[in-house]
């Protein structure tokens, strides 16, 4: 689909006509990075650093997925019953001073920095929680006494080296969504984010852990069918949380890549996944995209196109046709680079981005992990930059959660190449943002942050062709668009 994007010049072009605009694939992409805290995968390098080292760090990563074209940070702010912010319901997280429940020293809060600075920088801010996680390694992990494995034993099993919270349990419900509750309403964030931990992958010969809290809360329901049911009613809940706190805040998925194989369900994709969400997680990701109750999904489809049980070209095209009109990105193991044969290849995430683009309903990328761009592996990071983000994309809206109409700007010019922008709209305005045409072609030449009041090409990199149409575009909180304005 192209923009419809009508030139309407009236005299000399000193007088300008608002036009719609539609989605287009060229203009509207969602390039995000997910940063792991849990055991200082990602950021912080090490436990127990200065305040002044914690924050260069996160701002030299932001700087380098800004450079690569990335617009949106995934960062785990809750990596297992823990937090990288004050919280009156669980502990400062282990991996950030080196000790659970230890405060940074002077005190600062590290969400609002990393929220603030990714703001700073255009992008939106995704707060990533593991909802079941309560202890990473039982042999290693520091365990604060105000813990809530401390403080509520029952409310926990242990299954391999971890400590879970206890699916089925109605009281693990109310705390994640209380927790919930208390990221939307006191941050600045745009999304809840979860990712494939709901019940744990499965060890084994081992079983997990729950048959007296099945035995206690059937309701007549099988096994498997009351621990999906158990899945689906936090997420339902949370929902309702997320939109009683704020409710443009979105609220995301990144599931494993496969749902259910085919030779147990006609619904599922064309693989041999030795685990599924359906039947090992327990995480029926279709019912939630069904009924409305998350806003995006983001498969984790770390396979490599061509792979003998769960090719990359399969599953992108099975979630292609399953997405239920949510938003679709997809998420690309781009940490394999290096370890993996498949991924060895220079072409694969090239091969994989393209892919992405040319589906109908696929609306993004976001890539596991941010360490992976530290040493530019195949030379993809000159690639991102060079070929495939080279220019800025606007993110994909979701018309459901938009909470306000966006007033069209007024853009008077001044001289030049500079322009005066008069907004009736006081508050609400995140952006604005200057396209082009060139060839049939429409892309975004520039985003600027914030209710400005001018904008200049020359300042924004723009070098200005007097044969081609240039238009203004405001954006709100929820990524709503203004008409088009018309820069004579």
């Amino acid at each position: 689909m192209r923009l419809l994007l009508p030139i309407l010049l009236l005299g000399f072009g000193l007088s300008i006509q608002a036009q719609p605009i539609v989605s287009d694939k060229n203009v509207f992409e969602f390039s995000g990075v997910w940063v792991a805290t849990v055991e200082n995968i990602d950021w912080p390098s090490k436990r127990g650093l200065s305040n002044e080292d914690q924050k260069k760090e996160f701002m030299a990563l932001l700087d380098m997925h800004q450079k690569n074209g990335m617009n949106a940070i995934v960062m785990q702010v809750r990596p297992a019953g823990d937090a990288f912010y004050p919280s009156s319901l669980e502990p400062w997280s282990e991996y950030l001073m080196g000790t659970q429940g230890l405060p940074p020293s002077p005190f600062y809060d590290p969400l609002t920095f990393m929220i603030q600075e990714t703001h700073k920088r255009g992008m939106e801010f995704h707060a990533w929680i593991n909802p079941y996680r309560a202890v990473f390694n039982v042999n290693k992990s520091s365990v604060a006494p105000s813990h809530l494995t401390r403080l509520h034993p029952d409310w926990f099993l242990t299954y391999g080296d971890k400590k879970y919270f206890n699916p089925g349990l109605p009281e693990v419900w109310l705390h994640t969504n209380r927790v919930v509750y208390d990221i939307v309403s006191r941050y600045d964030i745009d999304a809840i984010h979860m990712d494939d931990y709901f019940y744990p992958y499965r060890i084994a010969g081992k079983e997990f852990p729950d048959e007296a809290t099945y035995n206690k809360y059937a309701r007549g329901l099988n096994k498997d069918d009351w621990r999906r049911s158990n899945c689906d009613t936090i997420i339902k809940q949370l929902n309702a949380t997320i939109r009683r706190a704020k409710p443009g805040v979105q609220f995301g998925i990144s599931p494993f890549g496969v749902w259910r194989n085919k030779s147990l369900d006609p619904r599922g994709s064309n693989t041999k996944a030795g685990q599924t969400n359906y039947d090992d997680l327990y995480a029926d990701i279709l019912l939630w995209l069904e009924k409305g109750w998350i806003d995006y999904v983001t498969p984790q489809i770390y396979w490599e196109h061509g792979h003998p049980l769960a090719n990359y070209d399969e599953i992108i095209d099975w979630w292609n046709d399953n997405s239920y009109g949510k938003n679709l990105y997809i998420g690309h193991g781009i940490y394999r680079a290096g370890s993996n044969p498949g991924w060895k290849d220079k072409n694969e995430i090239p091969y994989q981005i393209n892919r992405v683009r040319n589906l109908k309903n696929t609306n993004g990328s976001i890539y596991f992990s941010s360490k992976s761009f530290n040493t530019n592996a195949n030379g993809w990071n000159d690639s991102l930059q060079q070929h495939y983000y080279q220019k800025p994309a606007l993110l994909p809206t979701m018309p459901w959660l938009v909470q306000y109409a966006m007033e069209t700007p007024t853009v008077i010019k001044k001289s030049g190449d500079e322009y005066t922008i008069n907004n009736a709209q006081k508050t609400g305005i995140k952006q604005y943002a200057i396209l082009k045409k060139e060839k049939e072609v429409y892309s975004v030449e520039a985003i600027v942050n914030g209710p400005v009041t001018s904008i200049q090409f020359k300042s924004l990199g723009i070098q200005k062709n007097p044969s081609t149409y240039y238009w203004l575009v405001a954006i709100g909180q929820q990524n709503q668009l203004s008409k088009l304005v018309l820069l004579p």
